[in-house]
């Protein structure tokens, strides 16, 4: 720490007793690295008083500090009380005030009247309405705008006068405060500060900074370097030059320090990486060249705080770390389970008489459980989802949930207040349970919010809707973030930006070194246009670039290698541009630079196909398959044998899932089990006119029938694409019956014989004596005119039941998966043929498709062959499965 050792010799030099300063820095992270070095020159004295120039101001202007959520209900109350129009409630006044009030405590720091500034704001609005009609409609922008700042004359003055009463004062006011009284405060003080590290100042900074020299009872040490300081065009050394011309720094008190480090030998090396996540994949190949694996003189800088879990993941094998950022509470699951609680809250309030499964599922899965809560959790999940129920009666959520120790959050709140009661007593709760530290951290931010907010209201009446509590819990979400603590004397520093500030490190690692994170940019949130910013002295996103651009090079201007990263990808806000500062070094500095092109080396898990080999287990688990094999498995296998080997070795399936429409699948259910109603009550009966005509007109009461069957909910099918599947549903029952229908009017015999008939133990004899048992169910067996139908239904439409099969090809043809249809109806044909009952009768196998319901049956026809040629492709299929040396491999599908 070269520039917080030379201060502290500085110091020594004037006085062995450190005591008699008051050291004055931009940012408390410094006070350890400063209480080492005195450690390490064996100091035994008193320490200086450490202050930050905020705290000083703050002592100087005597005020009670306001801000965050008191700040803003004081201020609605005040706004309330004037009678404005328009009359904004809270949830209306928190989406502007905010800003404002970030504007107002800038206009107050940094202009001479924040009064000339808003009456200002008033008259360019009403210049500007000169310039055009704005008829009476006070819905305009300009108009609405104009009303505004109108407002803000009025409301603005007054919120002080009533904060002053209460000797209460925004960071501005104390500003303001301050200002008066510095320099009673220079002449008097006893006292000696020694200022370390400061670039820039505000107005009443500076004020105080130049007072206390002119009395003698200051010390500047800036941190400047020649290579930025000298050159006028660099934005770095703009406010350091303008400190050089105070009329304070002459030949008796030097203007300490201008060093020229930055221009050293360095290596630096600019990584262009493909992906933002990518970048923390690069750092264990930079930490290798690193000689010191402590990583004691190492720095890694986030400019963009979301990296940090990444960053994380990839730093498991560094011993000592030490994190020197807070980690955006927004980002946590915790916070996105409150967030998802209003969210809620406010749905209900639209529709009361059910919940959506998709705003209770998320907060169930987010927020802390206990071991109990996960129970009567994962059984309502799973019923639920069996029952594929998409909107939740709040009997059935009572019903299933009311033993959960947080169900009270799930309900509709009686009133803001009581919901938050019951909020504090949850966090209070959940803190007892097991949960990690960044959790434990994450409800405590948020109790602590509760109580405020509730305790807050208190004076107020101020009508809290769910909607204005929610904006209230967001805006404190969005401001806040975790602090981390660890050993900063020790290995590797995982830092911010601003954390940098004093601090030099032998290697800098900066990651997001993208244009619009270094420097921010033209994205500031204000109200006040950039002319009148820069007419009032305000700060602009000019000066936040050049402030911005001295942390960059002050930080790299001691280091000996520096790694500078950025994402070249564009995606949402980012252009994917490398920031300006890196182009700077490259076309302006003497430093030979490295360039690196990362491409994202993310690569598919698996690049072959998934092979599986026949273990013993594996081939324990076929010869018990071999008692009951169906159709369907041997289609499954011909589409892919890993689903076989999936659902018939491992005998696993598929979880459910809650469909908000209905699926393919289970339309081909829903018109199935229909149908398998309708004919189950004509079954065993030559068929009449009547019975049909009958059945037309009741296909209402079988569609509700197969619903149970399904355990769907009757609502799943009123409204949406639901209802038009279960309208075309009932349309192909209608027209499977209406051919029927046709058959008997046209003088044919038809007669029901079997619905979903099961069969089992149908042995099909392999080689020698091996042989497999054959079982499944028959969608539909009818008669038509003494010829015996085996009919399957089907959702897809029809394809190849053609049959041509030869010496040539038997080996090999229901090796394809697009005979799959025609490979099923061959085995029905064999299972009827071994069937006793149907001996003798002809018979005819054809596949009924939904896709074309009034075409009837298609026949399976044989060009070529019979079916005992058939059956002989089958066999070589089974003994392909069953061969041991045959692995299961993945079909991949190509698109």
């Amino acid at each position: 720490m070269k520039f917080l050792n030379k201060i502290i010799h500085e110091l020594l030099a004037q006085n062995p007793d450190l005591s008699a300063f008051n050291i004055i820095l931009p940012g408390k992270r410094p006070i350890v690295f400063i209480r080492q070095i005195l450690e390490e020159n064996n100091y035994s004295g008193l320490l200086p008083n450490f202050f930050t120039i905020e705290e000083l101001i703050n002592k100087i202007a005597d005020k009670q500090v306001i801000q965050g959520i008191p700040l803003w209900l004081f201020s609605f109350d005040v706004y309330r009380s004037l009678n404005l129009i328009p009359r904004d409630d809270f949830s209306d006044f928190l989406k502007w005030f905010p800003t404002l009030q970030k504007d107002w405590d800038d206009i107050l720091k940094f202009s001479d009247s924040d009064v000339a500034v808003l009456q200002y704001m008033f008259d360019e609005e009403r210049i500007k309405e000169w310039a055009q009609d704005l008829g009476e409609d006070d819905d305009v922008p300009r108009k609405k705008f104009l009303n505004f700042w109108q407002n803000m004359n009025v409301f603005l003055p007054e919120l002080k006068s009533r904060l002053q009463e209460k000797n209460w004062a925004t960071s501005g006011m104390i500003h303001e405060a301050a200002k008066a009284g510095i320099s009673d405060f220079a002449r008097s003080t006893p006292e000696q500060f020694v200022f370390c590290g400061f670039n820039a100042f505000t107005p009443v900074e500076e004020k105080l900074v130049r007072n206390l020299l002119q009395w003698n009872k200051a010390q500047c040490f800036f941190q400047a370097d020649r290579y930025y300081f000298n050159d006028e065009r660099q934005e770095a050394g703009k406010f350091l030059r303008n400190h050089k011309t105070w009329k304070e720094f002459d030949d008796n008190r030097v203007f300490e320090w201008i060093e020229d480090d930055f221009n050293q030998p360095k290596k630096i090396k600019v990584y262009e990486v493909s992906g933002n996540v990518t970048q923390t994949k690069v750092l264990p190949e930079i930490f290798k060249e690193i000689n010191n694996k402590t990583f004691s003189n190492t720095a890694v800088v986030l400019l963009d705080e979301n990296l940090l879990p990444a960053s994380l993941d990839v730093m498991h094998g560094v011993e000592n770390l030490n994190i020197t950022m807070g980690f955006p509470l927004k980002n946590l699951s915790f916070s996105n389970a409150v967030k998802r609680l209003f969210y809620l809250q406010k749905q209900l309030e639209k529709n009361k008489t059910s919940y959506y499964y998709r705003d209770i599922f998320p907060i169930l899965e987010e927020l802390p459980k206990s071991a109990k809560d996960e129970l009567i959790i994962n059984d309502f999940k799973a019923k639920i989802e069996e029952r594929n129920i998409v909107y939740i009666s709040k009997k059935l959520l009572n019903e299933l949930l009311s033993e959960l120790s947080y169900f009270g959050l799930l309900q509709k709140a009686v009133s803001t207040n009581a919901y938050l009661d019951i909020l504090i007593s949850f966090c209070h709760q959940v803190k007892w349970l097991e949960i990690d530290d960044i959790q434990y951290e994450n409800v405590s931010h948020f109790e602590n919010a509760f109580r405020i907010i509730k305790n807050q209201l208190t004076p107020y009446n101020i009508e809290i809707k769910m909607e204005t509590l929610e904006i209230l819990i967001n805006q404190h979400i969005n401001s806040e973030s975790i602090d981390f603590q660890g050993e900063p004397l020790r290995g590797l520093q995982i830092m911010g930006l601003l954390e940098t500030r004093l601090l030099n490190f032998e290697n800098v690692i900066l990651l997001s070194v993208n244009e619009g994170k270094l420097p921010l940019g033209n994205s500031q949130n204000t109200y006040i246009p950039f002319d009148i910013r820069r007419f009032f002295d305000l700060h602009t996103f000019l000066e936040n670039d050049s402030i911005y651009a001295y942390h960059f090079y002050r930080l790299i201007q001691d280091a000996q290698n520096v790694h500078l990263l950025y994402n070249a990808l564009s995606s949402g806000v980012n252009t994917g541009e490398k920031s300006r500062f890196i182009t700077q070094i490259e076309m302006e500095s003497s430093h030979e630079i490295e360039h690196l092109i990362i491409e994202n080396s993310s690569e598919p898990i698996m690049t072959k196909p998934i092979e599986i080999s026949k273990t013993e287990i594996v081939k324990e688990r076929l010869q018990k398959w071999k008692g009951k094999v169906s159709a369907s498995h041997l289609t499954s296998y011909l589409y892919n044998p890993i689903d076989f080997y999936l659902s018939k070795i491992l005998n696993t399936s598929e979880t459910d899932e809650i469909e908000e429409e209905l699926s393919v699948k289970n339309y081909g259910n829903l018109v199935h089990y229909s149908l398998q109603e309708v004919y189950e009550m004509l079954k065993g009966k030559v068929l009449k006119e009547s019975d049909l005509v009958k059945s037309i007109k009741a296909i209402d009461e079988y569609i509700n029938i197969a619903i149970e069957k399904l355990k769907h909910q009757p609502e799943f099918y009123e409204k949406g694409m639901n209802y038009i599947h279960k309208a075309i549903a009932k349309k192909v029952i209608e027209n499977v019956l209406n051919h029927d229908l046709e058959l008997i009017k046209q003088g044919n015999t038809l007669e029901i014989v079997d619905i979903e008939r099961r069969f089992e133990n149908i042995e099909f004899y392999l080689e020698g004596n091996d042989k497999i048992s054959f079982m499944g169910f028959i969608d539909r067996i009818d008669k038509l005119n003494g010829t015996l139908r085996i009919i399957d239904y089907k959702t897809a439409k029809i394809k190849n039941l053609t049959v041509k099969i030869d010496e040539d090809n038997v080996a090999e043809y229901f090796h394809n998966s697009d005979r799959k249809q025609a490979l099923q109806l061959c085995i029905y044909h064999y299972v009827v043929q071994h069937l006793p009952e149907f001996w003798g009768y002809p018979i005819e196998t054809g596949i009924w498709s939904f896709a074309d319901a009034k075409k009837g049956m298609v026949s399976l026809q044989f060009d070529k062959g019979n079916i005992d040629d058939a059956m002989k492709a089958v066999k070589n299929l089974i003994l392909e499965i069953l061969n041991p040396d045959v692995n299961f491999v993945e079909s991949v599908k190509s698109y």
